[in-house]
């Protein structure tokens, strides 16, 4: 088991949705106080986990370590784009080898998405940060987890061990919070 931490961060629509049925985050979903939020928390972290279609598109983007999850290579290969980066098919290799391949093996790594990345990390979060703009709805979008909207976010992350914490207010006028699901207590941690 990694010696990392793992946390994932997420803004959600109303209605569980990350993004809108053309699968691009909307204007709609967009607010500056989450995304400074946002940002301070990648700026802290050691390495960012995400799929080939997810990125946080932020000036200090190209200084973070991370590992992108594609299905384009056998296991673990660099990115040849981005000296940073490594490239890992998670049916070929674990989560810890790509740790190993990118030189990150403690601290902090923040699993930014898509669905499916976010639902491989749920039974290892240590705390997951659901940002969700109340106001917000898209139907027929994108859900943030696999299970949603049949379930909400919320039971998805407490079906997986997880508790809310207290809920942050990111943007009254703009009705949006951030809550805090955390594990009690980890094996490693024992």
């Amino acid at each position: 088991m990694s010696a990392l931490r793992i946390d994932g961060y997420v803004i959600v629509s109303a209605d569980g949705m990350l993004a809108n049925a053309a699968r691009a985050m909307p204007d709609e979903l967009k607010f500056d106080a989450d995304k400074e939020f946002f940002t301070a928390a990648l700026d802290h972290a050691d390495l960012i986990v995400h799929g080939r279609n997810s990125y946080e598109d932020q000036p200090n983007s190209p200084r973070r370590k991370r590992v992108i999850l594609t299905r384009m290579i056998d296991a673990i290969a660099p990115d040849t784009s981005n000296s940073k980066a490594t490239l890992w098919n998670p049916a070929g290799a674990s989560f810890e080898e790509a740790c190993d391949f990118a030189g990150v093996n403690s601290g902090t790594a923040a699993i930014i998405g898509g669905p499916v990345v976010f639902g491989m990390f749920m039974e290892r979060y240590d705390t997951f940060w659901l940002s969700q703009a109340h106001a917000v709805h898209l139907p027929g979008g994108e859900p943030c987890f696999p299970g949603v909207p049949e379930r909400s976010p919320e039971q998805i992350l407490a079906a997986h061990g997880l508790t809310a914490g207290k809920v942050q207010i990111l943007d009254a006028a703009g009705d949006v919070s951030v809550t805090p699901w955390r594990r009690a207590v980890r094996d490693r941690d024992k």
